[in-house]
């Protein structure tokens, strides 16, 4: 199941074009009403329904923040840290003139935004003239309602009826052999942004980060962007709610076990965060972006003192915004999604359910570049016939998508029906949350690679089973791999845990970089330096807070002179120590100097290649 991405019926062709005609009129229109910088930085629809009275408009400033240097730093906590304070500087160094002028000339509402420099407004056509008009502001975007879609069927693929231990998606991706190595996804925070989550599902209960055993916490773990209205839920509830069934089913796929017989998740020992972004299955960019923002930077109920080292690992996105319905403002969402990635989240995203024709992925945000987007199979490794297809050509790229496919037909997973319920559904919808599972089941395995987003995804893309299609989307050679239907082809659990991607016959668990070109961090310092004197000097020492790589080693260097330490001139007693403990045996008159250095054991760029030529690494001096 996925939300409404504008369906493809007999007709839609003639509808597009009266639309188009429609918005081209309205341009000509605008172009002898209003000045040129009005019709070139405001969208036609906002000219069009500020025309007629209040609107919503989001306000994106000129100036937005440079986030480059965060892609070289070393760790997820350095990457989240350096992105929240660049957005959020940013924004309090430019917003305050443009708040200023709205407040002046009364502004209904007006909500400041830093995941992208932008204030989402309320009001009329002047204040949309005035916002145009400044130098500071680039454009002016719409805020459309967006209507999730009912659950797809697919004929002839109906799971089985009877309830299964392990279900029948989860073994086929090789889940539960994962799970007999002891990664269960321990160690790793789920997200999920969507019509809300019933956290104290029986499936989801323990799960769930807010939850300790014994009472619930829901500062840093849930948000509710919902601030009006609120269906059944009311809105800004305190505690996570779902009006609809469409998130608790999602996260179900994800972490989902009730310790009994109802094992319906991918990665059951990781933690989930949530954050509602539609109201009875209605979302805006507005709300999509809010929660997005959150996920950035977690905050308290009370929406202050936020902390990006909150932050999850990954996030799944099982929505998408078409033009169709009115969400024109692509660069928004395309810019959210960009920045949550360097950030070094994994942004997981619905292909869409428009098949089976050929460019049907064509929707926000699972178009994007920075998203990893998901098609849907059946129990037999068939693409669904209602699984969006790429290329993408909605914004003239010709991207290849989706990146990978993943169980979306019949899949059982829990509702909010009560805290005991469960239902099957299909969709894309349903297929993304294997892979932000096998996300989670990755990063227990190698929590060294947290914050890597590119390596996580190209480890999925190469470890999956690889799927051929006769429909050659995109001028595609039915044989190739990846392709425009499935992608790389249907994940692999087990394969994408232990499997050896780059072929230089190190497996994943072993190899410090399992795609060419990858680099890590080095650890952090070793801490807490002890000497013990009995006959000769016995050094131990505490691990540093920041791993760093795979194999946490360290050097044991000493000098009667400190200045040894910036050249060649320290004594190396030991290299490559993988305890915590070592012996100085040598006598020495006067005082003797000591440094302990961690350091990855697999050297600092790490493995080896695919020819198998060792990668350069790091001695002891």
């Amino acid at each position: 199941m996925s939300r409404r991405e504008g369906r493809r019926k007999r007709g839609w062709k003639p509808v597009a074009a009266v639309l188009f005609c429609i918005l081209t009129c309205l341009c000509t229109a605008a172009a002898g009403s209003f000045s040129e910088e009005v019709v070139r930085k405001v969208d036609p629809s906002v000219l069009e329904a500020a025309a007629e009275g209040q609107t919503d408009f989001f306000v994106v400033m000129t100036e937005q923040a440079d986030l480059s240097a965060a892609r070289g730093l070393p760790t997820k906590a350095a990457k989240g840290a350096f992105v929240y304070r660049a957005l959020t500087d940013t924004a309090a160094r430019t917003q305050p003139p443009v708040l200023a002028e709205l407040k002046l000339l009364g502004a209904r509402s007006v909500k400041p935004f830093w995941v992208v420099n932008m204030i989402l407004v309320r009001g009329g056509l002047a204040l949309v003239q005035a916002m145009a008009a400044r130098q500071d502001v680039a454009q002016i975007y719409a805020n459309p309602a967006i209507v999730l879609e009912t659950p797809r069927s697919e004929s002839g693929s109906r799971g089985p009826d009877a309830l299964e231990s392990v279900e029948w998606n989860v073994e086929l991706i090789h889940a539960p052999d994962v799970w007999s190595l002891g990664y269960t996804g321990q160690g790793v925070v789920v997200a999920g942004q969507d019509t809300g989550y019933m956290w104290n599902h029986t499936a989801l209960k323990n799960q769930y980060r807010g939850w300790n055993g014994t009472y619930a916490d829901h500062d840093y773990n849930w948000h509710d962007a919902i601030h009006t209205g609120g269906s059944s839920c009311g809105a800004d509830t305190p505690a996570p709610c779902d009006d609809y069934g469409h998130g608790t089913h999602t996260m179900g796929t994800m972490v989902g076990d009730d310790g009994g017989s109802n094992r319906i998740g991918v990665a059951p020992g990781a933690r989930w965060i949530g954050c509602r972004n539609m109201n009875a299955g209605v979302g805006t960019p507005a709300t999509y972006g809010e929660c997005f923002q959150w996920f950035i930077a977690p905050t308290d109920l009370d929406g202050l003192n936020p902390d990006p080292s909150m932050a999850p690992d990954v996030i799944n996105d099982s929505w998408t915004c078409p033009p169709s319905e009115g969400c024109t403002n692509p660069d928004i969402l395309k810019t959210i999604v960009e920045n949550t990635r360097v950030a070094g989240i994994v942004v997981v995203a619905s292909a869409g359910n428009e098949g089976s024709g050929c460019g049907t992925i064509d929707a926000p945000p699972a178009i994007y570049k920075a998203s990893f987007s998901v098609g849907a199979t059946n129990r037999s490794d068939g693409i669904a016939s209602f699984s969006s297809r790429g290329p993408v050509t909605v914004d003239g790229s010709g991207r290849m998508k989706p990146d990978v496919s993943a169980p979306g037909v019949n899949v059982r997973s829990s509702v909010n029906y009560s805290t005991t319920s469960y239902t099957r559904m299909s969709g894309t919808s349903m297929a993304g949350p294997h892979v932000a599972g096998l996300v989670a089941l990755i990063l227990s395995a190698r929590p060294d690679w947290k914050g890597h987003v590119a390596l996580i995804e190209g480890v999925i893309e190469r470890s999956a089973v690889p799927r051929t299609t006769d429909e050659a989307c995109g001028g595609v050679p039915v044989t190739a791999v990846p392709n425009n239907t499935y992608g790389w082809g249907r994940i692999d659990a087990l394969a994408a845990v232990v499997g050896d991607p780059d072929g230089d016959g190190v497996g994943d668990l072993e190899d410090c970089s399992p795609l060419d070109g990858a680099t890590w961090a080095l650890p952090g310092p070793a801490q807490n330096l002890r000497l013990t004197e009995s006959g000769s000097t016995t050094l131990t020492w505490d691990a540093p807070d920041r791993p760093g790589g795979t194999s946490l080693q360290y050097d044991v260097l000493a000098s009667g002179d400190p200045s040894d330490f910036s050249g060649a001139g320290a004594e190396c007693l030991a290299s490559g120590v993988s305890g915590h403990t070592a012996t100085d045996a040598t006598a020495t008159s006067g005082v003797r100097f000591y440094v302990i250095r961690a350091r990855n054991g697999c050297g600092s760029t790490l493995g080896a290649d695919s020819a198998g030529v060792p990668r350069r690494g790091v001695t002891c001096p």
